[in-house]
């Protein structure tokens, strides 16, 4: 199954010739989250080869126009393409105002797949099909959440245990749902005997916001970390003042977290493509492992299960 970061949009506030308004859509295994659609995003949907159907969920950080503008275009194409399964509403309770505003935006033939789910409190979580849903509080002038999916722990089968015990063919999945199973002698073989913890993967959405608890706990341990990094470091200052992180620091919240693949996001209109280098260069200061600089219309896998 498919498990992919599908980047609409990576621009913050200020749209330019080469970065759509916010937009991110989380593929994982048949479920689809889109992260804060932006203005803009119903097209890059289509630029991407994505379509309404891939929606499950619409995930709103918070209520600044870049990151909820897109919002009417969507749920009037859910509506259009007569999606049939449920599609989910996470954003800030706060905001409740606002999202009736966009839901509701112009007239049109409304649809019933769409439910809200409002989020207050330090944790809220959801179950969202093969994962669950955790929002968190981040640090921002207006309220916002980041978001995180986890899938559960498993166990992977070892064809050789499994094979030197003589199971084979239904008896793996008796083994698997049942937790054990009796061979004709009468022993007992356990899950235990024939699996290895295998740990779920995980990912993280952190848009605007300052270093704050809400931060680390989102991106704590996750194979996949979107991050803004509005900022070089020349204007942390800025960044601090407007509630938004640098590239430096998403660097080291990818190293006190243990993240596995960074992508930074969400730049500033002062810079260009050819500042890429300098994004990579200042997370790369904190944080080993690899980083991605984000561009509209990329594709970014979810990395291998560790082994």
């Amino acid at each position: 199954m498919t498990r992919e970061l599908v980047v609409l949009g990576t621009a913050s506030a200020v749209p330019t010739r080469h970065r759509n308004h916010n937009g991110y859509l989380l593929l994982w295994d048949g479920h689809g989250f889109l992260f804060d659609p932006g203005e803009g995003t119903q097209r890059q949907m289509t630029m991407a080869g994505v379509s309404a159907h891939d929606v499950t969920w619409i995930c709103v950080t918070h209520f600044h126009g870049d990151h909820c503008l897109g919002v009417p275009g969507v749920v009037q194409r859910i509506a259009r393409d007569k999606v049939s399964h449920a599609v989910q509403a996470a954003y800030p309770a706060s905001g409740e105002t606002y999202w009736r505003r966009l839901r509701h935006a112009a007239a049109f033939a409304d649809t019933s797949a769409i439910t809200p789910r409002p989020a207050s409190g330090d944790v809220v979580q959801w179950p969202a099909g093969p994962v669950t849903l955790t929002a968190r509080p981040l640090s921002h002038p207006v309220e916002s959440y980041g978001y995180r999916v986890d899938e559960p722990d498993g166990r992977r089968m070892l064809p050789d245990e499994l094979a030197a015990r003589g199971i084979a063919g239904p008896m793996i999945g008796e083994l698997q749902r049942e937790g054990s199973v009796t061979l004709d002698d009468g022993s007992v073989v356990s899950l235990a005997d024939c699996s290895v913890p295998r740990p779920g993967q995980s990912a993280a959405f952190v848009m605007d916001t300052r270093l704050c608890d809400g931060v680390y706990a989102l991106a704590d341990g996750v194979d996949l970390l979107v991050i803004e990094s509005t900022f070089l470091s020349e204007e942390e200052a800025l960044a601090a003042e407007y509630g938004h992180l640098t590239a430096a620091q998403a660097g080291q919240v990818a190293r006190a977290c243990g993240v596995r693949r960074l992508v930074l996001t969400h730049f500033s209109e002062r810079y260009s493509f050819a500042d890429e280098p300098r994004f990579v260069e200042e997370a790369a200061k904190a944080f080993g492992g690899e980083i991605v600089t984000a561009r509209d219309l990329t594709r970014v896998p979810v990395p291998r299960r560790r082994p």
